[in-house]
């Protein structure tokens, strides 16, 4: 039996005559049937309120927030007044989330995780604690390790030829090699960790570990200022697209079907409005599955695109969203629509649905490294930090209302395979610990 359980009102359902409901079999994956197209919102859950603000990075992970918004699915669900508004950086956000909406800031939005938890308990926020909850998962996949040009012809791909190259930088270089990500802590960084890792390489000794915003991705590589770059599309595409870089590797290809970005808002908003948060799903939820119908992929790029967005050409978000990457340095060119950004459903099943076993596996890793020994330091104390972030309770509730029938059973995804062939277990997570050959914990 899973270790996770529901600590507040606990919706399993399945509607009853229904075949092809989620079953759990021991651990493994679930399979999902495709859900029915999302009706209006049921007669009696008007939201308290009307209105919300919601940042978001430009990146492709905010792309339900931002077509929620477009398409009216927040006006059709009684939330016209939705504000989402672009961030600077991942710090912009966490100091907006501190502050809140009343002074100007935000009220949750788009996260890497662990960031929500992280939060929740005053780890990244000078001490301030701004409890959290995790509500949906935006988005899988989508999410790239550039490679600056200088090191073409060396093998830094998914399975890196020779990690002496790297680990040896400094001896005919006068640096370490030097790998970014966008937030300290947060998963594009614990993504680029775990490819240095897999591939023998030491990120807390063999390099140098930078934090650079996403939007400039681009000119850190082309000044030379960094070597590998974690980030998620349209960046990791635009290095490729103007000859600065190549991709070493998709992390699709290090864990396919794997977490990225959720939709986490304010535990106060959220304790006061739960019908506007019902709402609020909802509308995610419809702009998701929008997002994922091959016929609106064109549309999808040309609104991300535009100047209050993202601010790029049409032409480096179209093909990311065909699943289709140029990795450059001699490898073969990708060309599969599940192999790029997902929001509804996956090989594995539901992408919206927020599997704590998922979350768990970031605390995990954050104890792996040791970055935040000070506050959380067992497995414990991180499944009970879990347990009070994570609202999947919250997302059923609003699947039911929107009459999506086939769902998720059960808090946890079971065992997860990454390419280097190592499993977390949630179930034991401290035997996924034991198997590293490289960590601090």
């Amino acid at each position: 039996m899973s270790q996770f359980h529901y600590r507040r009102r606990h919706f399993l359902f399945t509607a009853a005559g229904v075949t092809g409901a989620f079953l759990l079999k021991g651990c493994g994956p679930q399979v999902q049937e495709t859900a029915q197209p999302t009706p209006a919102a049921e007669p009696g859950v008007a939201p308290e309120v009307t209105t919300i603000r919601l940042g978001f990075l430009p990146i492709v992970e905010s792309a339900p927030l931002i077509i929620a918004k477009e398409k009216g699915f927040f006006a059709k669900y009684g939330m016209p007044g939705v504000e989402v508004v672009k961030q600077a950086s991942w710090a912009s956000a966490r100091d907006n989330v501190v502050i809140g909406s009343a002074a100007g800031g935000i009220d949750g939005g788009m996260w890497q995780l662990p960031m929500p938890h992280l939060i929740t308990e005053g780890v990244i926020t000078n001490g301030q604690k701004v409890p959290m909850y995790v509500l949906a998962q935006l988005i899988t996949q989508g999410n790239g390790i550039a490679i600056a040009g200088a090191h073409q012809g060396k093998g830094l791909h998914l399975r890196i030829q020779n990690p002496d190259y790297i680990k040896g930088f400094s001896r005919t270089n006068g640096r370490k090699f030097r790998a970014a990500f966008t937030f300290p802590g947060g998963n594009q960084e614990l993504w680029i960790r775990y490819w240095l890792a897999a591939n023998g390489i030491d990120p807390d000794k063999d390099i140098e570990l930078l934090t650079v915003p996403p939007a400039e991705t681009v000119q850190g590589m082309r000044t030379g200022t960094m070597d590998a770059f974690s980030t998620g599309d349209p960046w990791p595409f635009r290095i490729v697209n103007e000859g600065i870089g190549f991709l070493g590797a998709l992390t699709a290809q290090m864990w396919p079907a794997h977490p990225e970005e959720y939709l986490a808002i304010r535990a106060d908003w959220v304790d006061k409005h739960p019908k506007a948060t019902l709402a609020l799903l909802q509308a995610v939820m419809a702009a998701q599955q929008w997002c994922d119908d091959p016929a609106n992929r064109q549309e999808l790029a040309t609104i991300l695109a535009g100047r209050n967005y993202f601010n790029v050409p049409v032409a480096v978000l179209e093909p990311p969203f065909q699943g289709k990457y140029t990795l450059g340095d001699g490898q073969p060119e990708v060309n599969d629509f599940q192999m790029g950004p997902l929001y509804w459903q996956d090989r594995q099943g539901n992408v919206s649905y927020p599997y704590k076993s998922h979350e768990l596996w970031f605390l995990t890793e954050t104890m792996r490294w040791g970055l935040h020994n000070r506050f959380i330091k067992d497995m414990d104390q991180a499944k009970k930090l879990v347990d009070r972030v994570n609202r999947a309770d919250l997302w059923l509730e609003a699947a039911k209302l929107s009459g999506i029938a086939q769902v998720p059973t059960g808090p946890s995804r079971g065992k997860e395979t990454f390419f280097d062939g190592v499993t977390f277990d949630p179930d034991n997570p401290q035997q996924y610990l034991a198997q590293l050959q490289i960590k601090r914990a």
